[in-house]
């Protein structure tokens, strides 16, 4: 589920729509939670569906750590991609605000810790990366770990209005990590080896 204080809107003719903050959205806050309405399909499922669904699966869904393809039920699938996003997604199965999202501004994530399929060009935004690959969670899992490490103590301070949706183990896990109690877990826990055998 995506963060209460946001709505879809059209970005641009190059990106379609995105989903963008109405409020102001603390660094720390909690802006996308797996829930119970999101759908989760397996390879064995995405193969026996027509082209039709395929496709709309290829566009609006992220590989979890098993394969399996997750399609979020609400405007959460419309969140468009940076190599600078202003939301990190951890390894507790929700996404955090690594920065202030400002009233009017996109809610962004980096593909490239989605498990895509194949590598693909990204907007040119200035950065040193200019192309998703399909293991860039392998390459950059430091870096998105402690951007995470840096706010993750926010999360008991501010209001979060996703917190119903987050389970009460991990919420307890939240508590051990921001009291110094337990280390967080890596971003990587999220990765999957399609070289692997399942």
């Amino acid at each position: 589920m995506i963060h209460p204080h946001t709505e879809l809107k059209f970005i641009s003719s190059e990106v379609g729509y995105g989903v963008v903050a109405k409020k102001l959205i603390p660094a720390g806050t909690i802006t996308w939670v797996l829930d119970k309405l999101d759908r989760e399909f397996s390879p064995e499922e995405f193969d026996s569906l027509e082209s039709f669904y395929q496709n709309i699966l290829d566009t609006y869904t992220f590989r979890n750590s098993k394969g399996n393809l997750i399609l979020c039920w609400d405007n959460g699938r419309f969140v468009n991609h940076s190599f600078n996003s202003n939301c990190l997604t951890t390894a507790y199965d929700f996404e955090i605000a690594i920065r202030d999202i400002q009233p009017g501004e996109q809610l962004t994530d980096d593909y490239g810790y989605l498990n895509i399929a194949s590598p693909f060009r990204g907007i040119d935004e200035g950065t040193k990366r200019k192309v998703v690959y399909p293991d860039d969670l392998v390459k950059y899992h430091k870096t998105w770990d402690k951007k995470i490490q840096s706010v993750f103590d926010r999360i008991l301070k501010l209001d979060q209005p996703l917190r119903r949706i987050v389970p009460d183990s991990i919420w307890k896990t939240v508590k051990e990590v921001s009291a110094g109690e337990a280390e967080l877990d890596s971003v990587l826990a999220n990765y999957f080896d399609r070289k692997k055998p399942q």
